[in-house]
């Protein structure tokens, strides 16, 4: 579908002049991420809310906070290990093809789990084990844009993907919303949506085939070394981490708390709330999808990165602080398409610019851009933690927890600026 596909032994990254990708490739790409996201996201934005509240309705937000903050503790380890095993996976099916399959077929079964749990360690499980598959297929999916994406199209192709997160999420919350009577559909329906295009992208995929005599070793230190670079000897890549992270810090508690804030601050009936976080979504994803593209190509077309991460950055803050003072739900739409705007922006300079300072890129493709993904996860962890008490002090003022959020986020703009292999 593009290209001549590196040959067989060499490693992910090894090829110093990649052809230019070809539009059916890129197509097929951005659908493998979008049924992804179409399956992993709607869960966190509102499928396990709807279960807490159905299973362990007296202890609805703490339960909430268990599952999200444990299942991200399982994305935080999955991602980061399995990039590892992939880039030493010599199966004759390549290096990334079956994690692609073998993470969907993962992710489905945990999404079963889910539908048919009747206590919140059952529904704790299926979301753990959700994670764990939907990571390793992740891991697979942003090594191939190392693998097979020549730097000078890294922006737009970093563009195109990010759409797949608007698409995903509103897709996702729409079949959420439509299957809502039948809860096994309502997360089964997107996990095959999502195997699809799975194993669509592993048909075409040109992957790189591992000789044995060339697989990196593998002992307790390198498993260690799976989830950490030393940030002094990589000073751009830790920076650009920190940023990240400190996006998704604002982006976790948005995500995590959305349901619950239409509630509490806005007033909406629960009833309604399956509609509104849709609308919502909506709104936001058509943003994503405009800004993503025109940033991801304009930040090719003008060879910088930095100034775009860092904009966004502060956009994706003063978007945070308007939801914090929303006054009725039209505002706070509007400051969803402004967080949409920010976030389109960011993540497609911000995966383009880690791509292109990424270390050790011929031999730990997978691991390293895994280590980034933990800046993604590490914060829906953290931050379900942190929130309760963020709560608890604030007397259950959301607009407090989304300041917290916007301050985090103005950091993330500030932590890109110390780069210097990228301008």
């Amino acid at each position: 579908m593009r290209g001549l596909p590196v040959p067989a032994g060499a490693h992910a990254g090894a090829a110093p002049h990649l052809r230019r990708a070809g539009w059916p490739f890129i197509v097929i790409y951005g659908m493998a991420y979008t049924g992804l996201w179409m399956a992993l996201l709607p869960p966190i934005l509102l499928g396990l809310a709807m279960r807490v509240r159905v299973i362990a309705p007296a202890h609805a937000t703490g339960s909430l906070s268990l599952v999200v903050g444990v299942g991200a503790l399982m994305a935080l380890f999955g991602n980061p290990f399995f990039g590892r095993l992939s880039d030493r996976t010599t199966s004759r099916f390549g290096m990334r093809r079956p994690w692609l399959v073998a993470g969907a077929l993962g992710g489905a079964a945990g999404l079963a789990m889910i539908a048919t749990a009747a206590s919140v360690p059952q529904l704790l499980l299926g979301w753990c084990v959700t994670q764990l598959a939907c990571n390793a297929q992740l891991a697979a999916l942003a090594a191939i844009l190392a693998d097979q994406i020549p730097a000078s199209q890294r922006g737009t192709v970093s563009g195109i993907v990010n759409i797949s997160l608007p698409l995903g999420m509103t897709g996702g919350t729409f079949l959420v919303e439509a299957l809502a009577d039948s809860t096994l559909a309502m997360f089964l329906v997107p996990a095959a949506i999502a195997l699809a295009a799975a194993l669509l992208l592993a048909w075409v995929l040109p992957d790189h085939r591992l000789v044995v005599a060339r697989r990196p070793r593998y002992g307790w230190r390198e498993f260690l070394g799976s989830f950490w670079i030393n940030p002094l000897r990589f000073p751009d890549f830790s920076w650009a981490w920190s940023s990240r992270f400190l996006l998704y810090a604002g982006v976790s508690l948005l995500m995590t708390y959305q349901e619950f804030y239409l509630i509490g601050q806005l007033g909406c009936a629960p009833a309604e709330v399956p509609r509104r976080i849709f609308l919502s979504t909506l709104v936001q994803s058509c943003a994503v999808a405009v800004s993503s593209v025109l940033g991801g190509g304009l930040s090719d077309a003008l060879g910088r990165r930095k100034v775009f991460v860092s904009g966004a950055a502060l956009l994706y803050a003063l978007a945070l602080l308007a939801i914090a003072f929303a006054a009725s739900y039209p505002w706070f739409l509007a400051a969803m398409a402004l967080a949409g705007v920010a976030q389109g922006v960011y993540l497609a300079a911000d995966l383009a610019l880690v791509t292109d300072v990424l270390p050790e890129r011929e031999t730990h493709a997978a691991r390293n851009l895994g280590i980034f993904n933990i800046a993604s996860v590490l914060p829906q962890s953290l931050m379900p933690a942190i929130a309760p008490g963020i709560l608890s002090a604030s007397g259950g003022s959301y607009a407090v927890l989304f300041v917290v959020a916007a301050i985090l986020v103005a950091l993330g703009a500030w932590a890109i600026l110390p780069v210097r292999g990228v301008r």
